[in-house]
């Protein structure tokens, strides 16, 4: 639903603010006037000097008794929207709990937390890892995992990817019964301090 939510408001979003400035560059370029073309007549810029809104049109509705309550309902509303989709954000690539075919039809959920640091504690325990954070995403029945490795300045990350993928995630998509953990590694060397020779 947010991913969907998220690409409709880009998609307008973008379309507006591409129509908007291609007419007010028209505008200011003077190319109605160069090219022999006009704009709408409800177009504001007609010209380079044009502004937006005029004072007038700017102080019009400030004496009617309707204008502030629908400034602020309308400011309001947008403020709720935009806390709405921060916090879909913040919550859409958690998952709380993991289904686990128990194979006799019915299913146990497995906590999220629990997994997670199962994955990470083995993380750590290959060779060359120093640190590991793991998070799980997605849905309960199709979830994904996001790894986070601190690597030692010995290690090898072709070679810890491939122990990372084999034994760490292949153990735990094999624990939940899944048939694949999609998985997106971030690997970082951690600094070390150079050696003085003298």
């Amino acid at each position: 639903m947010t991913r969907i939510a998220n690409r409709v408001l880009l998609a307008l979003t973008g379309l507006a603010l591409l129509a908007v400035g291609g007419g007010v560059l028209l505008s200011g370029l003077d190319l109605p006037r160069r090219w022999t073309f006009s704009l709408p007549a409800w177009w504001p810029f007609t010209g380079p000097h044009d502004v937006l809104l005029t004072p007038q049109e700017r102080t019009r509705f400030r004496d009617d008794g309707w204008w502030w309550p629908t400034v602020i309902a309308v400011l309001g509303l947008l403020l709720l929207l935009l806390l709405w989709w921060l916090l879909a954000q913040l919550r859409r690539h958690r998952v709380p709990e993991v289904l686990v075919d128990t194979g006799d039809g019915e299913t146990a959920r497995l906590r999220r937390q629990a997994l997670e640091h199962v994955m990470a504690a083995e993380a750590e325990t290959l060779d060359g890892v120093s640190r590991a954070h793991a998070h799980l995403t997605g849905r309960r029945t199709a979830p994904a995992v996001r790894v986070r490795l601190l690597l030692d300045a010995h290690a090898d990350p072709a070679d810890t990817l491939t122990l990372l993928t084999r034994e760490t995630l292949g153990t735990a998509r094999d624990s939940v019964g899944l048939e694949r953990l999609p998985a997106t590694v971030l690997l970082r060397s951690a600094r070390h301090q150079s050696r003085r020779v003298t």
